[in-house]
């Protein structure tokens, strides 16, 4: 039974190292290149922000009332 365990963990552990591998058949050589976008379009800048609602405030800060004795 130990000889089974073994030889599998074996197996698993050749598997993952030949899946990981770096072979020299199969890389990708391609390189990337970014764009720009045309300048034909001029940026338009953004619309003004709507002031009509006021952001909240936070309530005013009052000391606590005096304990009744």
């Amino acid at each position: 039974m130990k000889k089974l365990i073994l030889a599998s963990v074996s197996a698993l552990a050749l598997l993952g190292l030949a899946a990981c591998s770096d072979s020299g058949t199969g890389t990708d050589n391609t390189t990337t290149q970014s764009t720009n976008p045309p300048a034909s379009e001029p940026m338009k800048p953004a619309a003004p922000a709507d002031n009509s609602t006021k952001p909240a405030e936070p309530a005013p800060a009052t000391p606590a009332p005096a304990p009744a004795q």
